[in-house]
């Protein structure tokens, strides 16, 4: 499965700090329970690429 694959299969996003000062990125889903834990300036880096991606998709 690839950025360009479609798929049926529902998630949950939630985003928020961890009590150790982490920003934490956390997926559920069917078969899928995965937090990724992330530094402030790496979080700050993703958001980053997220608003470049966003950019791309709207032309």
């Amino acid at each position: 499965m690839g950025i360009n694959t479609e798929n049926d299969q529902e998630t949950e996003l939630q985003i928020g700090p961890t009590t150790e000062g982490m920003v934490r990125l956390y997926v559920k889903g069917q078969g899928v329970d995965l937090p990724m834990d992330f530094e402030p300036e790496e979080a700050e880096e993703i958001a980053e690429e997220l608003r470049a991606a966003a950019a791309r998709a709207r032309k």
